[in-house]
């Protein structure tokens, strides 16, 4: 694991005076849950955190980057930027899920790749880097990995409405989202939705909510047909 955790500190540009802090931040409750340990040692005590600092930084860029964007604009731009479908894409960068702790269950069941784990772990690596290295450490994170290549995220964020646009300019048939799969528990649960133009399958998603896992699909129907 020593040598697990040098490489993700590598891959981030950060160095953690504390590797436990980061050990913490990627341990799943489904792990802590496994090894009967206190539900303090699971990750989401610093996703909580991270998800505030996450929010100040994203809106100090926001507020400093487009100085005429009015408050509304700001607040849509930055729901793009911090929804759980764009941190798992950003995750997937380094890419985290496969440095998690997770219980067997979970990671039979494709935790690693699942966009509600990965984008709280996200925040829970914010939330330890800030604790170990202060905000300037945590803002360099996010600027390098979260509020880089905007206009992409947009796209992401507003993929369903683009994807539609696109479809109805192009296409005669009609644009159509199925769900594939739904699993897990109500607090925890999964959903696999496909995006259909006519009967072709141009894209899939997996997400916490049906709409999340329609966002995802919609994104790489624009990506197969653009």
């Amino acid at each position: 694991m020593k040598e697990k955790l040098e490489k993700l500190q590598e891959m981030i540009g950060y160095q953690f005076k504390d590797p436990g802090l980061l050990t913490h931040a990627l341990t799943h409750s489904s792990y802590a849950n496994e090894k009967h340990w206190d539900k303090t040692r699971c990750n989401e005590r610093l996703e909580f955190l991270g998800d505030a600092v996450l929010e100040v930084i994203s809106s100090d860029f926001l507020f400093h980057t487009y100085e005429s964007m009015p408050e509304g604009e700001m607040t849509k731009l930055r729901a793009s930027l911090v929804c759980e479908p764009t941190l798992a894409y950003c995750a997937d960068v380094i890419p985290l899920g496969d440095y998690l702790l997770l219980g067997k269950g979970e990671d039979l069941t494709g935790g690693r790749k699942r966009p509600s784990v990965v984008s709280d772990a996200m925040e829970a690596v914010i939330g330890a880097i800030y604790l170990d290295g202060g905000l300037a450490n945590a803002k360099e994170f996010i600027h390098r990995f979260i509020l880089n290549d905007i206009e992409h995220k947009q796209l992401f964020y507003d993929s369903k409405t683009i994807l539609q646009e696109m479809v109805q300019a192009k296409y005669k048939e009609t644009l159509v989202y199925e769900l594939l799969k739904e699993e897990g528990p109500d607090h925890n649960k999964s959903f696999e939705v496909c995006v259909k133009i006519g009967d072709e399958e141009i894209g899939r998603g997996l997400g916490r909510t049906k709409k999340a896992a329609e966002q995802v699909a919609a994104y790489h129907g624009i990506c197969k047909i653009q």
